[in-house]
């Protein structure tokens, strides 16, 4: 937590200019450890917080949406790596709709291109931009709330080594599976 108390410190409420426009982008765990700072030193307010990330989070996702829209399949035939994504994405706005729309944000490996896929979807930008807004929402709440009562529980100084350790058992479960999946393909071929 030192570079971003130091980043609080010293820039003051130009620190959520930072926080908006992180969120814009991505930003759960410099959202987590933001509100853990807040709980902990008292330099982060947590509504000011959760109130710039839900809006860049918006921001941001209405963007990529416009983008896919405008751009997308054009896009998407010269960056090969991401046609995999983007297809799963588009039918899981195909099949889902409305829950995907509320839910992406929380799915590791799609989020950064659920909301090109819904603007490739054809989807009306109003009905996207009212789901995106209330999901936006459940984000910005959530990830603040967690890193506000993270710090409450384990106390700041060992928040960065909770979310490390939570991000380990994420990725050794990723890899289990990943093995499990190989496993399972080369099976029937034996």
């Amino acid at each position: 937590m030192g570079e971003l108390e130091r980043i609080w410190t010293e820039w003051g409420h130009l620190a959520y200019v930072g926080a908006f426009i992180w969120s814009f982008f991505e930003g759960e765990t410099f959202v987590i450890i933001a509100a853990a700072l807040g709980h902990a030193k008292g330099l982060v307010d947590p509504w000011i917080l959760m109130f710039t990330v839900w809006i860049g989070s918006f921001l941001g996702d209405q963007c990529w949406f416009f983008l896919g829209r405008r751009y997308g399949a054009r896009v998407v035939r010269r960056i090969p790596s991401a046609e995999a994504k983007i297809a799963k994405a588009i039918h899981f706005v195909e099949r889902y709709g409305a829950a995907f729309i509320l839910s992406f944000r929380f799915a590791y490996g799609i989020r950064n291109v659920a909301s090109v896929a819904c603007g490739m979807t054809g989807m009306s930008y109003p009905y996207f931009a009212a789901l995106n807004f209330i999901a936006a929402g459940i984000w910005a709440a959530s990830f603040t709330a967690a890193g506000w009562f993270l710090a409450a529980a384990f106390g700041p100084e060992r928040v960065g080594w909770v979310l490390g350790g939570l991000g380990l058992f994420v990725i050794i479960g990723l890899i289990v599976k990943a093995r499990l999946a190989r496993k399972s393909a080369a099976a029937p071929a034996s």
